[in-house]
């Protein structure tokens, strides 16, 4: 006998996850958005820094951010050509630049034979929004899996690089799910005249990082 029927949300639901889980072929594990060079420093050295440090991205840099330009390219009338002009724009650094063009680029080719939207390069959460905007999904929902996904690859790259084990990570990452929500909730709503920061030190790792003689990660 057949089972339930599945319904359109649950169907986008389960193709959300699958896009935007960090195993999805995007890269996104080979960079670090400057966060090695602040474990190399000393800034980030364990759980609790590294918390601190994840935290302050979520809501003064590139995490919120990236949750304004994915709500933005999430809505049927974003103008993708314009919203990626200005997620470059907004990158400080020539790593931060090529990090978001390179994932971006990765995940719409992939994105495309799923989707059927465009595989044009673009920054990563402008291509994330043009392939999943005609999915049934609240945006708050896409969001906030998309924020996840970015801070278990910043989970993941601590690992590596700390002597910080696979719990403790994981205990990293779920201690973030309530401002994750919270600040999905609030950039699902969001305009373009809310995009912006302070995250004077993530810039400043990034641009650092640039100039490290030995590096496992390319940002």
């Amino acid at each position: 006998m057949d089972g339930p029927s599945v319904t359109a949300i649950e169907a986008a639901r389960l193709l959300a996850v699958q896009l935007l889980s960090p195993a999805f072929p995007t890269g996104g594990f080979a960079y670090s958005q400057g966060l090695e060079w602040a474990m190399a420093e000393g800034s980030v050295r364990d759980a609790a820094t590294l918390a601190d440090w994840l935290r302050d991205a979520l809501v003064h840099g590139a995490g919120w951010s990236d949750a304004v330009l994915l709500s933005l390219a999430l809505r049927p009338d974003a103008d993708h050509v314009a919203l990626d002009d200005l997620a470059r724009a907004l990158c400080l650094s020539s790593e931060r630049l090529t990090e978001t063009l390179d994932q971006g680029a990765a995940f719409a080719r992939t994105a495309a034979a799923l989707t059927g939207t465009a595989p044009d390069p673009a920054a990563l959460p402008v291509a994330v929004g043009r392939a999943c905007v005609g999915l049934a999904l609240p945006r708050a929902e896409a969001i906030a899996l998309y924020l996840q996904g970015q801070m278990l690859n910043q989970v993941q790259a601590a690992i590596r690089f700390l002597p910080l084990g696979q719990t403790a990570g994981q205990r990293v990452l779920a201690g973030l799910a309530p401002l994750i929500l919270r600040q999905a909730a609030r950039a699902a709503t969001a305009t373009e005249d809310e995009l912006g920061g302070c995250a004077f030190g993530a810039e400043i790792a990034a641009m650092r990082h640039e100039t490290m003689e030995t590096r496992i990660f390319r940002t």
